[in-house]
Formats: structure tokens, sequence, C-alpha cells
């Protein structure tokens, strides 16, 4: 990658710094720690509400992730944990799982948390403030959420009206963070260290307003493995709902390896000039065979791979993206049943 003009880093800050550095020097120690091992973190929002099928998880779904978990090669332990040993250690082993619920429904704390609690299996509670402060019967009050963490489950934050923050002016976004704080505090008396984008909608202004507001790590909402990149402030996460989370796409998730890259194009996810914009990664470890990676855009279809030397790629497509949320997905299997995945999400305003 050429070199950035000194205006544009300094817009981009510290994570995209970060980001650009590790194209710009050798796999250093330093580096090769972030990378060390991987986890793949699941996404729930609603248990039980077939009203809503693109965000529930029957309880038949449930019960057989849960069997699975507990049955399988896995080691689940806690959000917060798996942040820290991403961070600073110890590796973290393979098929390391996490679990985390949006939107804190009255369901999680009904159905989930019982079911969870008796596998012995940790979670995070991503809360939107107002939805709970509104007092309705959809979502938890804070006597729920306090019994939940006084359970040990962690609470994350979520905003206090959902809002998408892509669109939203800075001082908005300031202000939501700042009284979302102050409910989390004076509810529950934490000032939470993790965050997931509402919508899963986040360019590099908003992650960046994430990470100086003291946050040690957010999460999008799209599929991969922690470990394919090195932004701690727009991790993947395996969305579950009644179409996908069938258990053999279950398996395939938390069986997942990441596709570990660098040089990402675009930086950022909020798609504007140029439309369809340049999009390629390097891969920088020797995992296989690169003829076999396939990348797919959801608004149009399988892309056309260009390789560039030994390990760089160039994803092609022909159709603009269009207004609203658009995900990218590459995978490359790897051998015995499993698959590694890199996953983006790109928004384009209206």
């Amino acid at each position: 990658m050429g070199a950035l003009p000194m205006p544009a880093i300094i817009v981009l800050g510290r994570r995209w710094l970060f980001v650009i550095m590790l194209s710009l020097m050798a796999w250093s120690p330093s580096a090769a720690a972030l990378a060390d091992g991987s986890a793949v973190v699941l996404m729930y929002h609603r248990f039980a509400e077939g009203k809503y099928p693109s965000t529930n998880t029957t309880v038949e779904q449930l019960d057989a992730h849960i069997a699975e978990l507990l049955s399988g090669p896995y080691t689940v332990l806690p959000l917060p944990e798996i942040i820290e040993r991403t961070l600073n250690g110890p590796p973290l082993l393979d098929r390391t799982i996490g679990i985390s619920i949006d939107d804190a429904y009255r369901s999680v704390y009904t159905v989930a948390w019982p079911r969870f609690k008796a596998a012995g299996l940790p979670f995070t509670v991503f809360v939107a403030t107002s939805h709970v402060d509104r007092g309705s019967s959809v979502h938890m009050t804070w006597d729920h959420l306090r019994d939940l963490a006084a359970d040990g489950v962690s609470i994350g934050h979520h905003t206090v009206s959902h809002h998408h923050m892509a669109t939203a002016s800075p001082e908005r976004n300031r202000k939501e963070l700042s009284q979302a704080f102050q409910r989390l505090g004076d509810e529950l008396g934490q000032r939470p260290k993790l965050f997931a984008y509402p919508y899963g909608e986040a360019g590099v202004a908003v992650s960046q307003l994430i990470e100086d507001t003291g946050f040690q790590a957010a999460f999008g909402q799209h599929s991969g493995v922690i470990g394919s990149v090195g932004d701690m402030f727009y991790l993947p996460r395996f969305a579950m709902n009644e179409k996908y989370g069938g258990i053999e796409r279950f398996r395939l998730a938390v069986n997942a390896l990441p596709i570990p890259v660098t040089d990402m194009t675009p930086l950022d996810h909020v798609i504007s000039d140029p439309n369809p914009p340049a999009m390629g990664f390097t891969i920088h470890e020797n995992i296989g065979d690169l003829g076999q990676l396939a990348c797919f855009v959801s608004h149009a279809g399988r892309a056309n791979l260009e390789r560039l030397g030994p390990n760089r790629i160039e994803v092609r497509i022909a159709a603009a993206f269009p207004i609203g949320r658009s995900r990218l997905n590459c995978t490359l299997p790897a051998g015995k049943g499993r698959w590694r995945w890199l996953g983006r999400q790109f928004y384009r305003a209206p």
C-alpha cells in the first residue's frame, strides 16, 4: 500500500494507524501476539418470539446450540475475558467461543438466561438504555438486569436509543454515549468497556469516537472470526436467528477460523464515492490454497477475485452498493470440515 499523505493519517487517527503500520513493518512479536489464537462470537437478539423470525432464535435451536457447546471441543469464555486475552494474552485456545445478546429483550431473562445458567455458559447483554427506561413488557427491566449482573452476566453499551450512528452528528453520538453511561451507572453501578454498534453500522469516524471514549473493544454485526484483523473497534460476530440458526450452520460458525489480513480497502465502512469502491486485502500468513478463496457480496453475488503477487487479493464487482447495509463474506476451506472466514459490513447513507 502506498504512503498516505500526512493530513489523511491525522484524520484516520490511532486506530487505523495501527492497521496501516501492520502493512509497513515486518511481522513483529507484538503484532503476532494480537493474532495468537482466535475466537468466534455469537450474536443473539430474541428467544421464542416467533413473530420476529429475522432476530428470533427458537427454543429448539437454542437448546441444540447449548448441547453442541457442551458436547464439542469448545471453550466458552466471558466476552470481556476474550477481549483481554486478545489484547494482552495468554493466547486463546482453538475454538474459543463468546456469546453476546443485543437489545435486552425480556425473553433473554425468561428463556435464555435460565438455560445458559444451567449450562454454566457466560454471556454479555448489550443494552440500549431507553428501551429499558420505557418500561415496556418487550424489554427487560432494570431489576431484571440487576439480577443478571449479580449472577455474573456482563453488561455492554448499546447507546441510548439504538440510533443509526453512521449518519448521526458527532454531537448526537457523544450525547448518546454519555447519557447511556449515566443510566448504566445509576442503575447498575457499571461503566461498560465493551460496545456494540446498533445495526452493526459504523465508519472510521464513529469507531474512532468509540475508541476515544475509552471503550476496550466494539462489535459489529458482520460474520467472521476475531483474529482476522487487528482492528479491535469493529469486531465480527456470527448472527443467529431462525433462518441462520440451524445446527449445521451453528457448527460451521463455531468451528470457523480466521483469514488473517492486513491492508484492507476501503478503510471506511461507510460507502460514498467511488461506488463501488476498490475492495481488497493482503493475507499475511500461509493459510492454504488461495485459489480456493471465494468472496460474495450481498447485493452482487459472487465477486471476481484478482490476485496480485503471492498474497494480495482484490475483490472486483460492477454493481454499486445500494442504500443501507451490505455485506462482504470471504471463505476458504481449512480442512477437516472447517472453514476460514472473513466478513465486512458496509453502509451507504440515503
